[in-house]
């Protein structure tokens, strides 16, 4: 290990305890050595990104489809929407109090506001009709401030924003977002490729260069951060990024064409993302498209997919253990600090992690 990363571990330790010092026996937990699947959906959908809702998971698919299953059986309610006829492909999900938004990816790209109390009372809020349009990911603020964005046009990200609780969706503009690269774009990885926390938003970047934008201030203006992740082919990058707090932060990617390939594919921060240290460089996993933080942890404990199964961490992705064999699973979110919903491939899981 280097004595970089070592530092920085160190001061890691130091920022949690001092942040969270009211939960210092939590820092002290097992670490996760298992997972128990509860199936909670099969079907032949392609499930790229979901939202907890109270006893509800919400989820978006290939297929036009959407919908809930209770988090604590099995019980569904699917929805589909068409465009002329067409079933769109959703691969984000957002939600305020009231409402679940989907994001369709191209022909066309487009944002559906759907009612929690009917699901068949559903209103289009957003299109682009432009030939290249292209949405990776939406997350919201708040109860009335959200965004979304979509592959570069002149070289600067397609953001757009509502400050409306969803109703309307108006384009930034470009002249407030900082240029990237020719051939540098972000994923759409399971909605996981932009994180919000508090005022703070992070968009991560792959392709030319594995790069992240940053804004402090709900997307007024934005910066450029700079990473080790591997770059320079057209499937490597950023797939996934999550922040703990608005400074200790974690993201993966590698290489899509070459999934075994672990070299320089985490990192992590622990100021906001101003520098990212690589970690556990060609340890571990290769490719992955979804890493989560787990609650009260400090920033300690995460856990991520890779396509030979589930991954945990319980020093900020210094060292990682394969947990589970369980494939083509997308997308993570966690209910509480000791279980989550997993979905990807044909199915959706409830995950009881456990502990030696």
């Amino acid at each position: 290990m280097s004595k970089i990363v070592i530092l920085f571990v160190v001061v890691l330790s130091l920022f949690s305890c001092k942040e969270e010092k009211k939960k210092k026996e939590e820092y002290k937990r097992k670490p996760f050595t298992g997972v128990i699947l509860d199936t909670l959906l099969q079907d032949t959908v392609s499930i790229r990104a979901i939202t907890l809702d109270n006893d509800k998971v919400w989820y978006a698919s290939d297929k036009g489809t959407f919908g809930y299953s209770f988090i604590n059986n099995s019980k569904r309610k699917d929805g589909i929407i068409r465009m002329d006829s067409i079933p769109l492909h959703f691969r984000g999900i957002a939600q305020n109090f009231d409402n679940i938004f989907l994001i369709s990816t191209e022909k066309p790209a487009a944002i559906y506001k759907i009612s929690k109390k009917d699901m068949s009372n559903y209103q289009l809020v957003f299109e682009d009709l432009a030939n290249d349009a292209f949405y990776n990911g939406i997350q919201f603020w708040n109860e009335k401030e959200g965004i979304a964005f979509g592959d570069p046009i002149n070289n600067k990200l397609n953001v757009i924003v509502t400050r409306d609780g969803g109703a309307t969706w108006n384009k930034i503009d470009p002249s407030k977002l900082p240029k990237l690269e020719k051939d540098e774009y972000a994923f759409a990885a399971s909605n996981s490729s932009i994180t919000v926390k508090g005022t703070h938003t992070w968009i991560a970047t792959g392709g030319k260069k594995s790069r992240v934008l940053y804004s402090n201030d709900k997307g007024e203006s934005w910066i450029l951060q700079e990473t080790p992740i591997v770059s320079g082919k057209s499937m490597t990058g950023i797939y996934s990024i999550d922040f703990y707090s608005d400074t200790i932060g974690l993201l993966v990617g590698g290489d899509y064409e070459d999934q075994n390939n672990n070299f320089k594919n985490k990192a992590l921060t622990i100021n906001g993302g101003r520098s990212w240290v690589s970690v556990s460089d060609s340890l571990a996993f290769g490719y992955s498209s979804c890493v989560q933080f787990v609650p009260e942890s400090g920033g300690t404990m995460l856990v991520a997919l890779a396509p030979n199964g589930i991954y945990a961490t319980s020093d900020s992705g210094i060292e990682w253990i394969k947990i589970s064999d369980e494939k083509e699973l997308h997308v993570l979110k966690f209910i509480d600090k000791k279980s989550a919903i997993a979905a990807g491939k044909n199915k959706m899981f409830r995950i009881r992690f456990t502990t030696n």
